[in-house]
């Protein structure tokens, strides 16, 4: 029994493994009726998506997961239902995908001086047309075999605390925030709590501190619904939505092969939330509105 709500997943286009056709294909046989994109810093494979989903009955929300910093800690910013064609976003969309290249390139380097030589070639290869990421640089040290899993990477070279990480170009989180909310978009929290195979730290963000500063930026929603959250944390994350008056999304964080094992449709994400992103972006498109800002039609 599969969910009819997914509202965060990748595809090739950053660093997922399906590319966005099969992707959207995989939804429509399990029988969803909204599908988010939100590919790393790219909305590169939301063209193929919308194409492969019209006429299907799955509605494609086009969208965008940006990585930003607070100290000790990164904060990924969902949007969804963005004007994904708006040339500010795409510029800064740009700029981000940039640093990445920069930051695996001196990834391999520092990598190599550990004993641990990867070819930038095979990298690039890896990541094909998609945004270069750190799975791909794991995925080279696990095809030479310096390590048994792709976490394994992130826990002993490549996370924050790794002797090979690099840090990169990063917007703060409220820059993110209102980077989504120009391009039209609706701005969610992802992934608060962090726990089982996407921890780094397994550390919760200090959301009395955070949500302060992004609630004001354009935040309208928190993922309170994540793979591996057990009930506790749920419930946790719905109060912490209720008190800051934000919607609560959710969705399986797909990557496809050898990463997250969770599929596409697989965390159960309540039906309502599709009405509730709806209801309050296009209440936030009204605002704009009164405000003398563009209105576009939400999704």
């Amino acid at each position: 029994m599969y969910s009819k709500v997914d509202l965060h997943s990748h595809t090739t286009a950053s660093d997922g493994t399906y590319p966005p056709r099969a992707l959207v294909e995989t939804a429509i046989r399990r029988g969803l009726r909204v599908l988010a994109i939100t590919d790393h810093d790219s909305t590169e494979g939301i063209p193929e998506a919308l194409a492969t989903a019209r006429g299907s009955g799955l509605v494609l929300w086009p969208g965008v997961e940006i990585s930003t910093d607070v100290p000790g800690a990164e904060v990924h910013i969902l949007g969804y239902c963005v004007e994904f064609r708006n040339p500010v976003f795409q510029g800064t969309l740009r700029r981000l995908r940039e640093s990445r290249v920069d930051r695996a390139r001196r990834m391999v380097a520092k990598l190599a001086k550990l004993g641990l030589p990867v070819a930038w070639q095979r990298v690039q290869e890896i990541a094909g047309n998609g945004a270069i990421g750190r799975p791909h640089v794991a995925q080279a040290l696990l095809e030479r075999g310096y390590i048994s899993s792709l976490p394994e990477a992130f826990n002993r070279y490549i996370g924050r605390t790794g002797p090979a990480y690099v840090e990169r170009y990063r917007l703060t989180p409220e820059e993110a925030v209102q980077l989504v909310v120009g391009a039209q978009g609706f701005a969610s929290l992802a992934h608060p709590v962090n726990v089982g195979p996407a921890a780094e730290t397994g550390e919760q963000l200090d959301l009395e501190a955070l949500l302060p500063r992004l609630v004001p930026a354009g935040l309208a929603g928190i993922e309170a619904y994540y793979t591996g959250y057990p009930p506790e944390i749920v419930q946790q994350l719905l109060r912490v939505a209720g008190r800051w008056n934000l919607v609560a999304t959710g969705g399986s964080d797909f990557h496809g092969r050898g990463t997250l094992t969770v599929g596409v449709g697989e965390v159960a994400v309540p039906e309502q939330v599709i009405d509730q992103v709806r209801e309050r972006h296009a209440r936030q498109q009204r605002e704009r509105a009164a405000q003398g800002k563009p209105l576009r039609q939400s999704a």
